[in-house]
């Protein structure tokens, strides 16, 4: 059977089908900030509270135990989907905690006065801050290896930057500002070659394309489950086995422990030991539903898909007058995140009149400002239209008019 994107997908989200006060309907363009979610997720969740609901591995009654089973199950299809073990997958709240996980619970304990941090300039403020931030506590270096032109890593400068003093690499697959992917099985090699531990943002990239942990050798992986047609508040983070030893618990408390004493305290084996507290088990069952949700699609006819709708963005927008597109030409580089400016209109103002016509995208800086410093972007800030499994071309066809709309007002 053929699997199915663009339009056979859109009832299968009712939010789709929204029509705004002005009788418009909705067409949304915002998937990088987040997606929405199939009618199979939500009704996996409603499920869960309706018939299992309960603590996980506390209870020994009836529910909990079924409940058990299904945090259990969802961290193994985690695992299976990522090419990692089930030991490997730590569940969070999001990539910003797993990245501030690694941050304190590894860098504390291994970043010394004068080690090196190299981080891309290209990089979320997530995959950013908690960087600088280290080496302003631990008194190390923090390097910005700089970008080309069009958003791309320039990777002779990245090379010169990484050196045996380095002891963090933090890159993000694919990048949220405009989408490039970034080859991170050669900027890893370099990483591990020089004795730095490599950190993946995967973000932007796991829910857009296939992801082998082992393929990239990524000593830490971490992404969001709502930009994957999952709730929001779930996340995970991948840690490598031959590493996840000297990761610290970041969070202390309940259901992490192995014996608690007056005077001590002694951890449970990983992943319990990273994950403090009473978990976010709908969150990881809802995610383990997406997952089933984009493995029946197939991640490399995600990114298939994606692409083909940003190559026919492009050629409804590239030439068009004051229109300013960001990122490689090459599409085989990308996914499927457009930025772009109209000369003249701050992107607020484009956004307010794109929502008028219905089509929802995002304005301003994209949590991503030493990009469009680094480029000099004018007003700091773009648009940006970002396409997923249930945009088709017929969705772009109203984005070109929703600027051209804007373009007559300003």
């Amino acid at each position: 059977m053929r699997y199915r994107l663009g339009s056979d997908l859109k009832k299968d989200f009712p939010i789709l089908s929204t029509v705004l006060p002005n009788g418009k309907k909705i067409i949304y363009l915002d998937n990088a900030a987040t997606t929405q979610k199939p009618l199979s997720v939500i009704e996996r969740i409603s499920n869960f509270y309706k018939f299992q609901n309960a603590n996980v591995a506390r209870s020994a009654h009836y529910l909990g135990e079924q409940t058990t089973i299904a945090y259990n199950g969802a961290r193994k299809t985690v695992a299976d989907f990522i090419n990692a073990s089930e030991d490997e997958i730590i569940f969070t709240s999001g990539t910003t905690e797993s990245i501030n996980m690694i941050a304190y619970g590894w860098g504390d304990a291994n970043i010394s006065e004068g080690d090196e941090i190299v981080v891309m300039t290209s990089e979320h403020h997530s995959d950013f801050v908690p960087w600088q931030q280290l080496a302003i506590r631990k008194k190390g270096k923090f390097k910005v290896a700089p970008l080309n032109s069009d958003g791309t890593i320039n990777m002779s400068e990245f090379k010169k930057s990484v050196t045996p003093k380095t002891k963090i690499v933090a890159c993000a697959r694919m990048t949220n500002s405009f989408g490039v992917i970034n080859p991170v099985e050669e900027i890893g090699k370099i990483a591990h070659d020089n004795g730095a531990i490599f950190v993946v943002d995967g973000a932007q990239s796991v829910p857009s394309m296939p992801t082998d942990v082992k393929e990239m050798d990524a000593d830490f992986l971490s992404f969001s489950g709502h930009k994957m047609l999952a709730p929001m508040g779930i996340g995970v983070l991948y840690v490598k086995s031959t590493i996840i030893k000297a990761l610290e618990p970041f969070l202390t408390g309940g259901g992490m422990i192995d014996e608690v004493k007056t005077e001590s305290t002694t951890f449970a084996c990983a992943p319990d030991r990273y994950e403090a507290g009473t978990p976010n088990v709908e969150g990881a069952i809802g995610l383990a539903s997406a997952i089933e949700y984009l493995e029946e699609i197939g991640m490399e006819n995600v990114l298939k898909h994606e692409r083909e709708i940003l190559e026919y963005a492009y050629s409804k927008l590239a030439g068009v007058d004051r229109v300013i597109l960001y990122g490689p030409k090459d599409f085989e580089k990308r996914g499927g995140i457009l930025s772009f400016n109209i000369k003249g209109i701050h992107p607020h103002d484009v956004a307010a009149v794109l929502d008028s016509n219905g089509v929802a995208i995002r304005s301003g800086h994209h949590c991503a400002q030493p990009i469009l410093r680094s480029l000099n972007i004018d007003f700091m800030a773009t648009a940006r239209a970002s396409f997923y499994i249930y945009n088709d071309k017929s969705d772009i066809d109203v984005l070109a008019d929703a600027i051209e709309d804007a373009k007559r007002r300003f």
